[in-house]
């Protein structure tokens, strides 16, 4: 890990050109350039309150718009940074058989491009909190640190998602459904609180759903969405319980899935 902490911070610069020139091009011929970036999770916030009209989810006194859009927050950016991340070696083909620097680089820079509109959308949601009143509390210092956590969930699947999708495009086929049942598994429509009160409130038969719980928080969304929205928006620091399964899977799975990278590396040029 050392060496290739090191190999990274030589080719800094390289990441720095493949971040700004992905920047640019997504919204070179885009007539409303940034607002696309905002576009998509004002648009799914809409139709979340939509249907939350006709089926009632219970925001604890929060207003359902900026819930909402403070869960579609990190979602959407761990939903594009894996997207891209995943296809990221397939899209660079032209420069793999040029020449050789770090793989990693490609899965890494789609990743940090992310990083950008997410402020974007950080401000678009302080934005939204004040018009419903709501000033962020010194809990939100916590957020840096969600993001990084963020950044390492989304690698975990982005750097095993754009080595397998070398030798099997059908990964890039597969991952937009794929990424949607995650969302629906994720509390991005509904509060985790409400998960967390129907798996360990008290039940008729008498059964325990705790196993159940530690299942559906082994996905680091669970946390990460709960977390935002705890430190922003309700004043509190993250329920760590909430996102110790999350993160132990991430720490357990990122080293492997940069392994897995690193071995199928050096056949890319060949297959791609």
């Amino acid at each position: 890990m050392t060496t290739a902490r090191a190999g990274l911070l030589a080719h800094h610069e390289l990441i720095a050109t493949l971040a700004w020139k992905n920047v640019v091009v997504r919204y070179k011929q885009a007539y409303l350039g940034v607002a696309w970036t905002v576009a998509k999770p004002l648009m799914m916030m809409l139709i979340f309150s939509l249907m939350r009209s006709f089926i009632g989810i219970d925001s604890g006194g929060i207003p359902y718009p900026v819930l909402a859009y403070c869960a579609l927050m990190p979602w959407t950016f761990f939903q594009e940074s894996v997207s891209e991340g995943v296809n990221s070696v397939v899209g660079n083909a032209h420069l793999i058989k040029k020449v050789y620097f770090p793989r990693e680089i490609f899965p890494l820079t789609a990743v940090v491009t992310k990083v950008v509109e997410f402020a974007i959308n950080f401000a678009i949601l302080i934005g939204l909190m004040g018009y419903y009143g709501m000033v962020p509390g010194t809990q939100a210092l916590w957020v840096p640190l969600l993001v990084l956590y963020t950044v390492a969930a989304a690698l975990t699947l982005a750097l095993l998602g754009a080595a397998v999708n070398v030798y099997y495009r059908d990964v890039g086929q597969m991952l937009p459904v794929l990424m949607n049942l995650l969302m629906y598994a994720s509390p991005v429509i509904y509060p985790l609180a409400l998960v967390r009160q129907r798996l360990l409130g008290p039940h008729a038969d008498g059964r325990s759903w705790d196993w159940l719980y530690t299942v559906y928080t082994a996905n680091p969304l669970a946390g990460i969405i709960d977390a935002f929205q705890r430190v922003l928006l309700k004043g509190q620091a993250p329920d760590l319980h909430a996102m110790l399964p999350g993160l132990v899977f991430t720490v357990v799975c990122l080293p492997i899935s940069y392994a897995v990278f690193k071995r199928a590396e050096s056949h890319f040029a060949d297959v791609i």
